[in-house]
């Protein structure tokens, strides 16, 4: 993500995760004893880990089980396999040797037969709606044809409406309004591998291109109808002039990471969605918890569009915050609003199958001092879908305690919770924050991916950054959960080396029998900054790194690590020599991590998946060019600070989809 709520709205007094990570790295047998020792142990082997597409559309036949190879071969698979790139401040994608990075889509290109994008950003609202969006995130890669052919399924999570337009934001109409919109939302393409034949005219064997026309090309975007399914749905609270039943809403917003079902769905996860809104008036507490403002993130959609002008439609912010659950082989199905899983800002939705078939989800909120969630369906999801049931319709919802001595809780999120006493089930959903304040969930530092090793029973997530932890006043919250909106500052332990947390760290958790039990034991992966200086108290073994953001465990057992450093930050003040975005590699056993990938000026990395043969590999990049100060793009001198992808006969940077593959035609990391 990119867009950031600086202020914060959870003042909680709960007890924050950095006390608890000193506590814990004070002990000298941090990883040698109980669960946190057998789950280092489990780390060890390379086995075959989740596939990066849902389980119904994977083919079968094409992956070994890397345990069995490393068996079979009397020794363990290596990996890490290729050379560190060096820092980078250049406006281009560095990769090791031996690989290429091509640009498969853009922003404004055709998702199908649709118009091509024009240079000085003169295209049309209508175009946009048929044009890949802008400054795409999350992704998954669904196969049609194994790793040879597929869907590829990508969030739109902003824009930039400074250099969306011609002019800019001046002179804004409706049309811009529209435009905007239509930028948002989630993109849908087929892709092929070319094959190399006579025919192929290119001569571009294994490279890949996007299929135009396509029957499944699609773009859901900010004026797309979508259903409100779940508890919630008709709840009074999601009811607006223009929707009396509270069930269908336009659009989804500032979609960041995702998810994908067993099913074989995308999940888009609506993050900060409280940016487009404007509030006059005196703000409610709910409005206030979840950040509604006088000034929002600088849209001018409330000028044209009353659905942004909360004193006229008080209830269509609470229309979103939600996961949408989309069908990318369905072109013409309505995508649904998943309320079970809670209205907060979701950075992502992991879903993982449980060996009883049931399936559990897990969630982070981002921002400073939010929380982490899961989600456990109440059936296996094989049997809700026979019974007509969907899954995310049906289950409980949870918050994570962590505890100083290496364990947690999942907190539920129920009526039946005495610390919830009076609140309704639609209470809880539709303000899960205050919910999980009252509950007395552990604050983080802006939880943002998680991703699972499956047989190992551990999941791994980012916790970006928090610079206002430690610092003064301490914050105050009301323990019924009606929090004022504002900077949370929770204070620290007096020995713990790094009280403004800038680098972020990364967190395990882990389970004993399986994903469903309401306890788990916890660690550090990484404390990120650079470890070559000690005032940043990193933990990180080889390349140093911060602000982790976008995490993904790929099939051969691999994690990949991105960074969101913000743009007034890039190389410079407490990132000074880290250079541009970059992406990482980290072998899960001995935590050895290396630079793969480096991003243009300006951008952030985010967005990762590969094909099941692992030949491949999709890369965001996400804000080329985007301006250090927060403000939109100045369209009279557009290629300020990026010209990339383009170079000098682009009219202005864009954000793209790359796919890296081997120059030798091998697994991406071997």
């Amino acid at each position: 993500m990119s867009i950031i709520d600086d202020e914060g709205s959870n003042s909680s007094d709960n007890e924050h995760f950095q006390d608890i990570v000193n506590a814990c790295l004070s002990r000298r047998d941090f990883l040698t004893g109980g669960i946190a020792a057998a789950a280092a142990a489990s780390l060890g082997g390379l086995e075959a880990l989740l596939k990066a597409v849902p389980v119904s559309a994977q083919e079968t036949g094409e992956d070994t089980d890397d345990e069995e190879k490393a068996e079979q071969g009397g020794r363990r698979k290596q990996v890490l396999g290729f050379e560190s790139v060096p820092v980078s401040s250049v406006d281009e994608v560095v990769v090791p040797k031996g690989y290429t990075a091509e640009v498969l889509i853009a922003w404004g290109d055709p998702v199908s037969n649709g118009p091509a994008f024009k240079q000085d950003a003169s295209n049309t609202a209508e175009d946009q709606a048929r044009q890949w969006g802008m400054h795409n995130d999350g992704i998954v890669y669904f196969p049609i044809l194994r790793s040879q052919r597929g869907l590829i399924v990508q969030n739109n999570e902003y824009t930039d409406d400074g250099l969306l337009f011609p002019d800019g934001v001046n002179n804004w109409t409706a049309e811009k309004t529209k435009k905007s919109l239509n930028a948002h939302g989630v993109s849908i393409i087929e892709v092929a591998k070319r094959s190399g034949f006579r025919f192929d005219v290119r001569s571009r064997r294994g490279k890949w291109d996007v299929v135009r026309p396509s029957r499944f090309a699609r773009r859901i975007t900010g004026m797309t109808p979508i259903d409100i399914g779940g508890p919630a749905a008709g709840d009074p609270r999601l009811v607006t002039s223009d929707d009396p039943t509270g069930t269908r809403v336009l659009g989804t917003l500032n979609n960041c990471a995702m998810g994908h079902t067993p099913w074989g769905t995308y999940l888009a996860c609506e993050e900060n969605f409280n940016g487009y809104f404007r509030k006059n008036g005196p703000q409610t507490e709910l409005e206030k918890r979840y950040g509604i403002t006088a000034t929002g993130s600088g849209y001018s959609w409330h000028t044209t569009d009353k659905r942004f002008q909360v004193d006229e439609e008080p209830n269509e912010p609470n229309r979103f915050g939600w996961v949408v659950e989309i069908d990318p082989f369905k072109p013409h199905s309505t995508p649904v609003k998943r309320t079970a899983l809670g209205r907060l800002k979701h950075e992502g939705a992991w879903v993982q199958e449980a060996r009883n078939g049931k399936v559990v989800v897990s969630m982070g909120d981002d921002e400073r001092n939010e929380y982490i969630y899961r989600y456990v369906s109440n059936l296996p999801w094989r049997q809700a879908h026979r019974q007509d049931i969907n899954p995310l319709d049906d289950g409980i919802l949870y918050v994570a305690k962590f505890h100083t001595d290496g364990t947690g809780e999942w907190l539920p999120l129920t009526t039946d919770n005495p610390r919830l006493a009076g609140w309704s089930l639609n209470d809880i959903l539709v303000n899960t924050r205050g919910a999980a304040d009252a509950a007395g969930a552990t604050m983080m530092d802006r939880p943002e991916w998680i991703d699972t090793f499956p047989r190992q029973l551990t999941a791994i997530a980012t916790l970006t950054n928090n610079n206002r932890r430690g610092t003064t006043p301490p914050s105050v919250n009301n323990p019924d959960g009606s929090s004022a909106a504002g900077s949370a500052r929770p204070q620290t332990d007096a020995v713990n080396p790094r009280p403004v947390n800038n680098y972020g760290h990364i967190i395990r958790w882990y389970y004993r029998q399986d994903w469903t039990e309401p306890t788990f034991g916890w660690d550090i992966f990484a404390l990120c900054g650079d470890p070559a200086n000690p005032a940043h108290g990193a933990t990180i073994f080889g390349d140093p790194y911060g602000s982790p953001d976008g995490i993904y465990v790929d099939p051969g057992g691999l994690l990949w690590i991105q960074t969101d450093v913000s743009t007034s930050t890039i190389n410079a003040g407490a990132y000074a020599g880290f250079g541009n975005n970059m992406m990482l590699a980290a072998d899960p056993e001995t935590r050895e991590t290396r630079r793969f990938l480096v991003g243009p000026n300006q951008c952030e990395i985010t967005g990762i998946c590969m094909t099941p043969d692992r030949r491949t590999m999709f890369v965001g990049i996400q804000h080329p060019g985007e301006r250090p100060d927060d403000q939109p793009g100045d369209p009279s001198n557009p290629k300020q600070f990026s010209s990339w992808p383009d170079g000098p006969s682009g009219g202005r940077p864009r954000s793209a989809l790359i796919a890296v593959t081997k120059d030798d035609g091998g697994e991406i990391g071997s």
